[in-house]
């Protein structure tokens, strides 16, 4: 089943959805994104996902110019268009701000207003058998980006860096690349935040490792907590992810997804592990108490926190 694209408050399928090429996000990259998923056919976390969005907008001196509200309108009308939400399959949704359509110059004056795009899908998720036996991972050579540069912490629409990882990974036959700082210190995965298991507790880069403030990431640290698991920041460095008892990734459409491997490397005992398996189940049941019976506003969207 094909995507159904909101652009700027127009419905498309996925063959005619469109957007200038003078838009500066296809132009310089210049555009912030979220990428969300339902459990009961209801977005969960959207307040968090929005309070991100703005975050990172604001970073780029950019303007996100619908209420919290209207997003919340936008996602649901774009589901509603794709059939998609309560009693039918789960959602894949992405929401695209960018700088907007303007002459060839970096200067923001010369766009008047900015693009939204939404993009809904049916979810599709992993294989079960993936959370059983868990995923290989390599060690890349690309560097993330320094703070410096162009700040982790933005949700860009500029994705070269991330891209170039998980290239490397992929040549190596890995699901996923973990980047080192440019300090030499672990970040993240190139698409998910990453966590070491040691002596029973859970252990995860700080942001200021330069890495992207995840809101699974973020769930995952409160998470902890419900099921006796001490989950917390940490400097990390090559050693403690390949002499780990378990590690795992996180992201939106992922949840929690066990690592057994680092390029030729097994880790722990080389299958997922039990305070992996603890987290998944109760990050899981937590999005789904979180979303039965929400009315699909953004208020209701995330537990109270």
């Amino acid at each position: 089943m094909g995507a159904t694209v909101n652009v700027n408050g127009r419905v498309f399928d996925q063959e005619h959805a469109v957007i200038s090429v003078f838009d500066h996000g296809f132009l310089y990259g210049e555009g912030v994104y979220e990428t969300l998923r339902t459990y009961n056919g209801e977005l969960f976390l959207l307040d968090r996902h929005i309070r991100r969005l703005r975050a990172s907008a604001s970073m780029l001196a950019l303007t996100v110019p619908l209420t919290d509200g209207e997003i919340a309108s936008r996602f649901q009308e774009t589901m509603a268009a794709a059939a998609i939400g309560p009693g039918g399959p789960e959602a894949y949704l992405r929401i695209l701000v960018t700088r907007g359509i303007g002459e060839l110059t970096y200067d923001p004056a010369a766009c008047p207003a900015p693009s939204i795009v939404v993009i809904a899908k049916p979810l599709e998720e992993l294989p079960e058998e993936m959370y059983r036996r868990g995923v290989k991972v390599a060690l890349v050579d690309i560097v993330r980006n320094h703070p410096g540069s162009v700040n982790p912490i933005i949700k860009s629409n500029n994705l070269l860096n991330n891209a170039l990882g998980m290239q490397e990974a992929v040549r190596r036959g890995a699901f996923e690349g973990v980047m080192r700082n440019y300090r030499g210190e672990l970040a993240e995965c190139t698409t998910a935040n990453l966590f070491v298991v040691r002596n029973g507790e859970a252990l995860t880069p700080p942001i200021d490792a330069g890495l992207l403030a995840g809101i699974t990431r973020e769930f995952v640290l409160e998470t902890g907590a419900s099921v006796g698991i001490e989950v917390r920041e940490a400097v990390l460095k090559d050693a403690d992810l390949l002499e780990a008892d378990e590690a795992f990734l996180t992201s939106t459409t992922r949840e929690i997804l066990p690592i057994v491997q680092v390029d030729d490397r097994a880790i722990g005992s080389g299958r997922p592990g039990l305070v992996t398996a603890a987290l998944l189940a109760a990050y899981r049941n937590g999005a789904r108490k979180s979303t039965v019976g929400m009315a699909g506003g953004v208020a209701a969207a995330a537990p109270s926190h």
